[in-house]
């Protein structure tokens, strides 16, 4: 009776403990376990930020060069690209926010600005149809430091912040075939000229009346997007605004077209080539008497630090 007790009581012990093995092993499986949010539970997320920041510096000296040149010369040129798209249903709302700022340095020229620009972009749609939209575009342009006309006396101050400014409303229609282009247009848009600087107004400079700060327009405009990722390292983005003034010289189309152009060299670095065209018809500071427009032409190559974020 004994020997039978006894064998009874070792298989209960080696089941109980081979259970407490069983349990330990499915325990530490469990805490090994990647947990993974079942899609279906999770709402559509619908904002998308991020953006992209660049900084491109080029450096030169020479010392007994026969050719002639600078001794010295240093470029700074600096992009900060933003975007905040909300989407849900049929309803679109997209923000964009570019920043540009460069200096360069010479040794015969000291130290100058090459690039100031803020642009603000706020574009409201509801979908119509696969192709079509209906909304209101909100945009903002300045520059943020005080930029000058270099002569050989003096120089002389043609911009700063808020002067000029222009802000622009604008109800239409948008068509994107694909979803790399697409074509905003409205025949009803309200544009203000803004110039802060007393000394700017005074001139009557940007068009506004001598010694008025705003001056309002009434018009047309149009701007064609394109985007487009050629592979994982080039992509190109171009931007062209036409605008036309009903109440003075509507033929005179006022231009204002960016492209940039970007090649990637592994994760932190690029190539980038920027192309900037604007005409505006009340921008008269050129020519011999200083009383003409001209086509204004920005070309930047650079090589430098690239560093892209979203939250996706």
């Amino acid at each position: 009776m004994r020997k039978l007790l006894l064998i009874v009581l070792l298989f209960n012990s080696v089941s109980w403990l081979h259970a407490q093995d069983e349990t330990v092993k499915k325990l530490q499986a469990d805490s090994d376990r990647k947990i993974a949010k079942d899609a279906n539970d999770t709402a559509q997320m619908t904002w998308k930020t991020g953006g992209v920041f660049n900084l491109n510096i080029a450096q030169g000296s020479l010392s007994n060069w026969s050719a002639g040149g600078d001794k010295f010369s240093l470029a700074l040129n600096s992009l900060l690209s933003t975007y905040a798209f909300y989407q849900k249903g049929r309803h679109h709302w997209d923000n964009t926010l570019d920043l540009n700022l460069g200096y360069m340095n010479t040794t015969s020229l000291g130290t100058r600005k090459n690039d100031d620009r803020i642009d603000l972009v706020s574009k409201y749609a509801y979908d119509i149809g696969k192709k079509w939209d209906v909304g209101a575009l909100f945009n903002f342009r300045s520059q943020i430091l005080k930029g000058y006309d270099y002569n050989d006396s003096s120089n002389t101050l043609t911009s700063q912040f808020l002067s000029p400014a222009y802000v622009l409303l604008s109800p239409g229609v948008t068509y994107k075939p694909v979803k790399s282009f697409s074509v905003f247009v409205s025949p009803v848009t309200a544009r203000w000229t803004i110039v802060m600087n007393d000394s700017l107004s005074a001139r009557g400079a940007y068009g506004v009346d001598s010694s008025k700060h705003v001056k309002t327009e009434f018009g047309a405009f149009a701007t064609v997007n394109f985007f487009k990722e050629f592979s994982k390292s080039i992509s190109f983005k171009s931007r062209a605004d036409f605008y036309s003034n009903y109440l003075h010289n509507p033929q005179n189309i006022d231009v204002y077209w960016t492209n940039l152009l970007t090649m990637k060299l592994g994760k932190l670095f690029a190539i980038n080539y920027a192309l900037d065209l604007i005409y505006d018809d009340d921008a008269r500071l050129f020519g011999p008497d200083r009383e003409s427009a001209r086509p204004q032409i920005r070309s930047m190559l650079g090589i430098g630090l690239s560093y892209r974020f979203s939250n996706r």
